[in-house]
């Protein structure tokens, strides 16, 4: 590819730069996840993206090499639930990180849980850390990720081991200080192949828009829902709306909560990972209870993935058979 005419196209503003089309983005891509882009034109089509904003074409293009490159995991023996990818890539800085304690919840339902991410975020907690204090380390291949999900319902895979070249492209952030595609990317990829449930957020409308419209494009079966940070978890003081998306529909699961609070819930004392594994223990054995927003996408889960027949069973199901699991 003739990278200079790319960056000639993409790299004119947001009023002269023209969009790639789709096998032109999958092909660009696939190279850049490659290695095939030098440093210097790296750099210049990930800024001009950046300006120009993708689009839903060029995204797909993008996912599709992404997910190309990945190796492929199975489904465990599990009838027709589907296993849960949770990209967890934001971590704490404010408020503790709960994406662990959905993906543990999860598993208690017998429910196969890939989790993948980074062990550092610019100083934030996050997920990597928490498991680890937790006592569930981090996977050193993609073969023991596989072992785990069929022996333990549950694994953790660093993205070096996922995707090297996704993990490149994500630590040009700290050379060009600037995010880029890959940032995306990470929280849409599927390494079962189009065989799972993808339980995905962002935090600004336009990138929720966006990846709706993508994820509806593609056909996959994923949870999207505005993050908490950034995370995959529901805002424990206050619901946002939780959407399915689903062999090209759109519905909506539970919508997002506006009122005040009436009541907050117990929440870790600080976001470290001490203290979040802590509560979280005391969670799981029913000492404080489950927030509620958490227990109503714990539902959503549930139903997305096959582990319910209905929405009403999932439901009944949390409500009924949590396992010792208190709820708000």
């Amino acid at each position: 590819m003739d990278f200079s005419l790319i960056i000639g196209s993409v790299g004119r503003g947001a009023t002269g730069a023209r969009d790639l089309s789709r096998s032109d983005a999958q092909q660009l891509y696939g190279a850049m996840l490659d290695g095939e882009v030098p440093d210097l034109e790296l750099g210049a089509i990930a800024i001009a993206l950046r300006m120009k904003t993708e689009t839903v074409d060029e995204m797909g293009g993008f996912l599709a090499a992404a997910n190309a490159r990945l190796p492929t995991l199975r489904r465990p023996p599990c009838g027709k639930i589907r296993p849960v990818v949770i990209p967890t890539y934001n971590g704490a800085r404010r408020n503790a990180n709960l994406t662990p304690l959905l993906a543990l919840l999860l598993q208690r339902f017998d429910v196969p849980v890939l989790l993948h991410g980074l062990s550092d975020d610019y100083g934030r907690v996050t997920s990597e850390q928490i498991l680890c204090e937790y006592g569930l380390r981090a996977c050193g291949s993609v073969q023991e990720a596989q072992h785990l999900i069929d022996q333990r319902r549950i694994a953790y895979l660093p993205l070096p081991l996922l995707s090297p070249g996704l993990d490149h492209l994500l630590a040009l952030r700290s050379r060009l200080g600037l995010r880029n595609s890959a940032h995306s990317l990470v929280k849409m990829i599927d390494p079962f192949a189009g065989d799972s449930l993808l339980v995905t957020a962002a935090t600004h409308p336009d990138y929720l828009t966006s990846m709706r419209a993508l994820l509806t494009g593609t056909g996959a079966n994923a949870l999207l829902l505005r993050g908490t940070e950034g995370e995959p978890f529901a805002n424990p003081k206050r619901r946002p709306l939780i959407e399915h998306i689903h062999g090209g529909v759109n519905d909506i699961l539970f919508e997002a909560e506006h009122d005040s609070l009436r009541n907050l819930p117990q929440l870790p004392e600080n976001c470290d990972a001490k203290a979040t594994v802590a509560w979280m223990h005391r969670v799981l054995v029913g000492e404080v209870s489950l927030p509620l927003p958490i227990a109503n996408q714990l539902a959503c889960c549930l139903y997305a993935c096959g582990r319910a027949s209905s929405f009403y069973q999932a439901k009944a199901l949390v409500a009924v058979e949590g396992k010792g699991v208190a709820m708000v």
